[in-house]
């Protein structure tokens, strides 16, 4: 390991800050920052590119944080493939770490770092060289088509880099994580334009492409099966925006004192979705790489994963991935006992996924019952009625935190299975995503910025 190590302590990276609470501005600012080079980024194009076979593949870009045909097309792609490798080499001991202590915890992300530049790299080739992204056809056969993949590999290598790199200092500078904020605002503004954009499509260019202006004009136009299918994604939408809210705000507090001082105590919370929106990040990730290879294999002309009919999965493993619209089948009049089989596989794919991710992200997060009791004990909290010992609270803290990681992610594989069966928006995942993220964030700032927000701010956010 000691060339690893030696690799790892000369990475580049972001120098954390020196101080040892940031204040709000400060976050606010570096949040900001990276929020709008991030749009910036997805709209600058690809010096070279022909052809842009991915461009099919829109409704998984909001998984990915991609934007397709632009200089950040790999998004987050290599940073969640780099940590879902990592966990299971690790949770089937292959790659031992001892994630308990600091130093394992710094070569574990360590590691990661470098893998992701190497999947970042590979990744870049494999979609230039499979013709995902490819130069114009004009120029195959002559060295200017050679040059020209380079060209583009290079500029998808440096977006990888880009967007690693960003994701370090919002992990470092600002508020939560790069990859959790790249989805929140992917999604944020899909929904946005789904639902509110009045200009139409090429494709039928006498109705908007949002979904409530179109609404009305289907209605107007006496088209009730396509209004329908306008009013189920909002109504979808909706639904799984409370859902998911009320899901996030579910809790279980453990009652803890103070040792050195009597009658006073706090209550220490544990989220009923315990590890988060990460496990469902790994796994939609992991299902949308899969489409990708898919697709990218059949361009090659070795359909390993299955096989694409237009845009749609017709054969092999990818169809599996795919979750039917069952919503607008049953609107259409077109549903089969088949679409429900399918329906059940994905449910099953999405809820088992999450589970084995959730125990992983435990183990490897410092979230597991013996993280948990060291950040008790050493904020001077114990146990009423029990004396001051590590191990007891931990067993105690165990009692919850392991039935919380399975229950919790039974629930949010449900919650995202049944989010993309219903036809929301945009990808259903994709908004159960952005609104546990967005939450998330909320309770982040208002528990630990409250005071240092301006009045205005802290009335919004629900302070007194």
């Amino acid at each position: 390991m000691s060339v690893i190590d030696s690799i790892i302590e000369n990475l580049p990276e972001v120098s954390g800050p020196t101080q040892k609470k940031l204040s709000f501005k400060e976050k606010l600012k570096w949040t900001g920052i990276v929020l709008v080079l991030f749009f910036i980024l997805g709209m600058i194009p690809l010096f070279g590119l022909g052809q842009n076979a991915l461009t099919q593949f829109e409704y998984l870009s909001t998984v990915l944080a991609a934007k397709f045909g632009s200089i950040i097309s790999l998004g987050i792609g290599p940073i969640v493939t780099a940590s879902i490798i990592l966990q299971l080499l690790n949770g089937a001991s292959i790659l031992k770490m001892d994630l308990t202590t600091h130093e394992g915890k710094k070569r574990f992300q360590g590691i990661q770092k470098m893998l992701s530049i190497v999947i970042i790299l590979v990744e870049a080739a494999i979609y230039v060289f499979m013709g995902g992204l490819a130069p114009a056809a004009d120029f195959i056969g002559t060295s200017a088509y050679m040059q020209l993949q380079l060209i583009l590999v290079f500029q998808l290598f440096l977006g990888g880099m880009l967007i690693l790199f960003m994701d370090e200092v919002v992990s470092k500078w600002g508020f939560g994580s790069g990859i959790s904020l790249f989805i929140a605002a992917g999604v944020s503004q899909s929904i946005f334009i789904r639902a509110l954009s009045p200009l139409s499509s090429t494709l039928n260019p006498d109705f908007a492409t949002g979904a409530i202006p179109a609404l009305f004009q289907f209605l107007a136009a006496g088209d009730p099966v396509n209004a329908g299918l306008m009013a189920a994604a909002v109504i979808a939408t909706i639904i799984v925006f409370a859902i998911a809210v009320y899901a996030q705000a579910m809790k279980i507090e453990i009652p803890l004192s103070f040792g050195r001082v009597r009658g006073y105590g706090i209550r220490w919370p544990l989220s009923f979705i315990y590890t988060g929106v990460i496990p469902v990040i790994l796994v939609s990730a992991l299902m949308a790489n899969v489409q990708l290879w898919a697709r990218l294999l059949q361009n090659w002309g070795h359909p390993i994963l299955g096989t694409f009919v237009g845009n749609s999965p017709n054969s092999g493993l990818i169809t599996w991935f795919t979750s039917p619209d069952i919503v607008g089948k049953i609107i259409k009049g077109s549903i089969v006992s088949a679409d429900f089989a399918h329906a059940l596989a994905y449910m099953l794919i999405m809820i088992l996924g999450c589970v084995v991710f959730s125990i992983f992200w435990v183990q490897t997060s410092g979230m597991d019952a013996r993280s948990q009791a060291k950040q008790i004990m050493s904020s001077g909290l114990q146990i009423p009625g029990f004396r001051k010992d590590q191990r007891i609270l931990e067993h105690l803290l165990n009692r919850y935190i392991h039935p919380l990681t399975i229950m919790g992610a039974i629930a949010i594989g449900f919650l995202a299975s049944i989010a993309d069966l219903t036809g929301a928006l945009t990808s259903g995942t994709g908004i159960l995503l952005a609104v546990m993220i967005i939450y998330k964030l909320y309770e982040e700032i208002s528990k630990q910025h409250m005071m240092d927000m301006n009045p205005m701010m802290r009335k919004f956010m629900g302070g007194l």
